[in-house]
């Protein structure tokens, strides 16, 4: 019974270990290479598959899936002698796996090898500047030739890429320098385009500013002088019409010789005022009126109440002066006023020096007297006593 029982648990072992050698289960993305007697057979897919036991065996069974490789820096020495630390990642597929099996025992580091040679020659042929600025050719070139060289191997390379270039730590501390270099340079050449600018406007605000000032200095004199011709005007009216009144007062109080000698004896204190006049003149005018003065005082009794003669009213012209009609006044009324003025200052200073103009008022001095014009004209009109009036019913001196 015992002998029994140890076979039937000996057949159950045999039994169990046969099914396991017969089915084989190969995941998904799986490729199971089987052999016989040591040679290839056939490859399992993936699923549930059946073999002969004891005689067929699974070698292997290889990844179908995309793999990503990252292989270790390489030194690779550029064009211009610098050696450079380079690190690369492939992306490849096994699309053949009886290829990958058996034609290449360890395709990884068939990949890795032929990255490395192929990169080395690549960045030969370049300097450092090309090889830090020229990734994608570099990538370009490293797939191609890793495409050729892999695909009797049954591997597809999808896409290679370089991770990091690394220079010496010299050529970094240069590249740094030239970059803060390169850098400040251009903070340089940004601060003198603002600082351009900033002078530029300032200009043109300063450039405005003193034209706006100029107009307004232009606009203010234009005003003061309009301002200084209405009051030059104004101040040549109100002296005319001084000069009016004072030349019509002395026209209405009809001064004699003895008046005009009054006045000079009330200039002869202004005359000697100072203390530098040690030395004064007396004009000849004076001497007269001195004597005139004299046969005036000593004949008091005979001075007339009221002087014979005519009386000449001067027109005065308006009371308020006339204000100009605006500041472009028409310069012909402006002539005619300054002649106005100037033919009242002259006939005033006629009227007030009677001596400069004998000449002129022999002939009216005749005609109102009566005097003939052989009249000595030496002789003093003071000491002329003045004629009667002539009565108006005589009849004419022939």
């Amino acid at each position: 019974m015992t002998v029994v029982l140890v076979l039937l648990a000996v057949l159950l072992v045999f039994v169990i270990t046969l099914l396991a050698k017969t089915v084989r289960i190969v995941p998904q993305a799986r490729a199971g290479i089987v052999e016989r007697f040591g040679k290839y057979k056939q490859t399992l897919p993936a699923g549930l598959n059946i073999v002969v036991p004891f005689i067929d065996k699974v070698r292997y069974l290889i990844d179908l899936r995309e793999q990503v490789v990252s292989f270790p820096p390489s030194s690779v020495i550029t064009e211009d002698n610098l050696t450079v630390e380079i690190d690369t990642v492939i992306y490849f597929q096994v699309i053949d796996p009886v290829a990958a099996t058996y034609e290449i025992a360890n395709y990884i580091q068939a990949v890795e090898q032929i990255t490395m040679t192929t990169l080395r020659n690549i960045v030969g042929g370049m300097d450092l500047e090309q090889t830090l600025t020229s990734r994608e050719t570099i990538n370009s070139g490293l797939r191609g030739v890793l495409d050729e060289a892999t695909g009797k191997w049954g591997i597809r390379v999808g896409r290679v890429e370089i991770k990091s270039i690394d220079p010496p730590p010299s050529i970094k501390d240069t590249m740094e320098k030239q970059m803060r270099a390169d850098r400040d340079k251009r903070a340089a050449i940004l601060t003198a385009e603002g600082q351009r600018q900033s002078a530029i406007l300032t200009a043109e605000g300063q450039k405005q500013s003193a034209i706006l000032q100029a107009e307004g200095q232009r606009e203010s004199q234009i005003l003061r002088a309009q301002a200084d011709r209405e009051a030059a005007i104004l101040r040549a009216q109100g002296e005319g019409q001084a000069i009016q009144t004072v030349f019509q007062a002395i026209h209405d109080g009809q001064p004699d010789q003895s008046l005009l000698a009054y006045q000079y004896l009330q200039m002869m204190p202004k005359i000697a005022e100072g203390d530098a006049n040690k030395v004064w003149i007396i004009p000849s005018e004076f001497n007269e009126a001195l004597k005139g003065l004299g046969s005036t005082m000593s004949q008091l009794q005979g001075i007339p109440q009221e002087v014979d003669g005519p009386r000449t009213r001067v027109d005065m012209g308006p009371a308020e002066p006339q204000l100009p009609r605006g500041a472009n006044r028409d310069d012909g009324e402006l002539s005619e006023a300054n002649e106005a003025v100037q033919a009242a200052i002259r006939e005033a200073a006629s009227a007030a020096e009677p001596r400069s103009s004998s000449s002129a008022s022999a002939s009216a001095s005749n005609a109102g007297t009566g005097l003939e014009a052989g009249t000595d004209p030496s002789i003093d009109p003071v000491d002329v006593p003045p004629e009667p009036p002539a009565d108006p019913a005589a009849p004419p001196v022939s």
